[in-house]
């Protein structure tokens, strides 16, 4: 019989695989709207938040600031997003989506909500939740040991 610990190993190989192969498959159906998967991530991002500095941005992405950067001036050239300074820190900026970013938005969504539905076709809806609970878990528990 398997200890707990046993158990361990394969679901973090798995927790991992998994979302590297769903990263992989979105990136396949955005490739028609001419989008990396860092560009998406970071639009996805500020299409669900009001204000974000680039430093929270970051943060959130788990990525460098510098990474952004170079990320943020691309999506600025191409019009789809803009940088303002903060009403609540001069030295700051926060990033906000251009009207110009809106129907691409739309469209990511959509393909995102049709790659979901087909990744977790067969899966019960009491099986989500208990994954769900689980990975919410594992989230808050990695924040905590990483220091918030």
């Amino acid at each position: 019989m398997k200890t707990e610990t046993e158990f361990q190993e394969p679901f973090a190989r798995s927790l991992a695989a998994s979302s590297r192969m769903w990263r992989r498959y979105l990136d396949l159906q955005f490739r028609d709207l001419d989008l990396s998967q860092a560009r998406w991530g970071v639009l996805f991002e500020l299409s669900r938040t009001e204000t974000v500095t680039q430093v929270e941005l970051a943060r959130s992405l788990g990525i460098e600031a510098a990474t952004l950067v170079r990320l943020l001036d691309g999506l600025e050239g191409a019009g789809l997003i803009e940088r303002r300074p903060s009403t609540e820190d001069r030295r700051a900026k926060t990033l906000h989506l251009t009207e110009a970013a809106r129907p691409l938005i739309v469209r990511m969504e959509e393909i995102s909500a049709a790659s979901r539905a087909e990744i977790l076709e067969g899966i019960s809806e009491q099986d989500l939740r208990i994954a769900t609970n689980v990975l919410s878990r594992i989230a808050a528990r990695l924040e905590n040991l990483s220091g918030g």
